[in-house]
């Protein structure tokens, strides 16, 4: 028992004479076993550095450095009703919100083709973007409904595909929630830009007409049979 005080004593000895009492303020750095990357080799955003001639850390792009994906457009754009291939947002118009005034709209905006380029590009974003959730066919079994008791949008059901339903979503709709978000979707504005958006909803409408097309037709109604003295048309049978 005496050894065990005398290691205990030592033991406390050791640990204040490394690490101090509690809000002691040492002059010296701190003794880091483990600094959990504090301490870095690296060259922060705007800071010098003496390993380049110029003195600068941020170094410049090379000449004629691109954007992956996207392109400079000509002129810049000019606001309202302005379209180029690198836009996000902007305001008022269909094509940039969905909207007409307070109301959704519905189809592609003007000028703007349903083509095979448009349904390729489209198909590429959505496998990107959006078939992690909704699935390749967008019918909501993607991958993350397999490990997260989700409930994820099947866009083949009637309020996202049937115009006659009254629940029915606009492409005004689906391109605002895309932008930005509903329920536990999160918004991929500053994501997908706004061409690219547009692509993904006439890539689900291509979708959802395949779907259409490869259903089975109903079957038709099953007639009921005729009572007793009357005739299939429902009149009474000519009495013998």
């Amino acid at each position: 028992m005496r050894y065990f005080f005398l290691a205990f004593i030592l033991s406390v000895t050791v640990v204040v004479s490394v690490f101090g009492f509690r809000g002691h303020r040492f002059t010296d750095p701190p003794a880091e076993i483990f600094n959990d990357m504090d301490q870095q080799a690296k060259v922060k955003y705007q800071a010098e550095s003496a390993f380049f001639a110029d003195g600068l850390g941020a170094r410049q792009p090379v000449a004629g450095t691109l954007p992956v994906g996207y392109e400079i457009p000509e002129k810049p754009l000019a606001g309202e009703g302005s379209r180029g291939a690198i836009e996000f947002s902007l305001p008022g118009d269909y094509y940039h919100t969905g909207r007409y005034g307070e109301y959704y709209g519905d189809g592609m905006p003007e000028g703007l083709t349903v083509d095979a380029a448009l349904l390729k590009r489209g198909q590429e974003r959505f496998a990107i973007y959006c078939a992690i959730c909704h699935g390749q066919s967008g019918n909501g079994q993607g991958t993350l409904k397999q490990f997260m008791p989700v409930l994820i949008a099947n866009l083949h059901d009637p309020q996202f595909s049937d115009k006659a339903n009254a629940q029915y979503r606009p492409d005004g709709e689906f391109f605002e929630v895309i932008s930005k978000g509903r329920g536990q979707m999160g918004p991929y504005g500053a994501n997908i830009n706004v061409h690219d958006r547009w692509a993904i909803i006439a890539y689900v409408r291509a979708l959802q007409e395949s779907s259409r097309k490869a259903a089975p037709p109903a079957p038709p109604a099953a007639e009921t049979p005729a009572a007793p003295g009357t005739s299939p048309d429902g009149a009474a049978a000519p009495a013998n």
